[in-house]
Order: structure tokens, then sequence, then C-alpha cells
């Protein structure tokens, strides 16, 4: 037996990860800065029914802090993905087929479900319905079919549990208008 017989062959494998990118990781900096950036302003444009007191909380504050903690913590990935070397991606699979696709029919379900949430309530036979507990539980089904969850009574129990824990605790406990 030679040498060449007991070293194994390296052959090209089908599970290595995804290559480093120096531009994927300053697009998605600037992708997070211009969407905190948006939801900072959005914040800010937040109407109150009155101004709070010093030493008060109102309803803006915790908007606000999670808006300005996203844009410094989205500059500082933007400032680390320019000054440094993009981080090897050993640990992250490729692009899976039929992926590119899941993520644009998740941003059109998504869109769908705001459009449709905007509405805000409907008159049906003469009653009056909230499209938001319905729309939620259609979009958290719709989204878990989508991403392979098969169960149907879980996917029933989970969607509608998850939309009324939402619309109690923000609906119903905080009067936040859904």
């Amino acid at each position: 037996m030679s040498h060449a017989d007991a070293t194994p062959s390296v052959e090209h494998d089908d599970h290595q990860g995804a290559p480093a990118s120096r531009p994927l990781e300053i697009a998605f900096g600037v992708v997070a800065l211009a969407f905190s950036a948006g939801y900072l302003f959005l914040a800010t444009q937040i109407p109150l029914r009155r101004e709070a007191l010093p030493g008060q909380i109102d309803a803006r504050f915790w908007p606000m802090v999670i808006a300005v903690t996203a844009v410094v913590v989205s500059i500082a990935v933007l400032a680390m993905a320019i000054t440094r070397p993009a981080p090897g991606r050993e640990d992250l699979e490729r692009i899976q087929p039929g992926g590119t696709t899941r993520v644009i029919l998740t941003l059109v379900i998504t869109g769908a479900f705001i459009a449709v949430w905007s509405l805000g309530s409907v008159i049906l036979f003469g009653y009056r319905i909230e499209v938001f507990p319905i729309a939620a539980a259609l979009l958290m089904a719709t989204l878990m079919l989508l991403y392979g969850h098969r169960r149907w009574l879980s996917l029933i129990i989970y969607s509608v549990s998850v939309t009324a824990f939402v619309y109690v605790v923000f609906g119903m406990l905080l009067r936040i208008p859904l």
C-alpha cells in the first residue's frame, strides 16, 4: 500500500459553511440602521393623550428606548462590518433550495397582514368584527405552514393561544388599540 492509498481523498463537502462576505455584512448593517432609524422616527410620532409629568413615563418612553438602542447597535454593526474583515460563516449552512422564496413569501404575507390589520374593524351581517384577532391567527398559521409545520392541532392551538395572549395583554390590559 502506497502513501497515496492511505491518505483519504478530499471530496467536495455539500455541508460546508457559507463563504465570508464583507458586502453582505455591510448591507446588513445599512439595512439595520435604516430600519432602526425609521423605527426611531415612528416612535417620536406616537401621539400622547397628555404630557407626562417630571419623573413619569409616557407612551413614547419604551419605544424610544428600544429605537435608540437599535440605532446604536446598528451603527456598531455597520462600523465593525466596514473596519474589520468579514467573519467566517462556517457554522452557517448555505442557502437551501426554496429559502429565498420563503423569505419573499414571508414579506408578502406580513404585508398582507398589515394591510388587513389597518382596517381596524369591519361590519359583517350587522355585527362589528375586530380584524386583528382573525388576521393575527391567520398570519401565525400561514407562516407556520410556510416553514414546514404540518400538525393541524398544534397549529391551531399555537396560533389561537398566541393571538389571544397578544390581544388580552395589549388590547385589553394595556388598552393599546389593535
